[in-house]
């Protein structure tokens, strides 16, 4: 598996996550604090959040298809990014199993 994999992951991990924190700000400040702007910045960060989060899903299986990983974990995995904050340490679990797999794999290079 080439690092790269693991890379839009990692990133895709970190973008969803922060953007399902901000809805959730949102949330709270359009429903609870009724603030003024809330409505369209919910809006916004919910359509950008759900079209994120599709490529956050493509990327994720693609890495627990290349890991070869079993159903049970891919779909804890996946649904990591609809749950707030747990995006983040889902992420740093499986960069941490995955990291050292990864330079295993890759080929040494010759010093001159």
């Amino acid at each position: 598996m080439k690092k790269s994999v693991l890379t839009r992951y990692r990133v895709m991990a970190y973008v969803t996550g922060v953007l399902l924190v901000l809805l959730v700000f949102g949330m709270i400040g359009k429903y609870a604090l009724d603030v003024d702007g809330a409505d369209d910045f919910t809006q916004v960060v919910s359509i950008a959040h759900g079209w994120l989060y599709v490529v956050y899903l493509i990327f994720a299986f693609d890495l627990g298809s290349k890991a070869k990983w079993p159903v049970k974990k891919q779909l804890w995995v996946l649904l990591a990014g609809t749950v707030p904050t747990a995006a983040f340490f889902v992420e740093r679990r499986i960069s941490r199993e995955l990291e050292a797999r990864v330079a295993d794999e890759a080929p040494a290079v010759a010093e001159a």
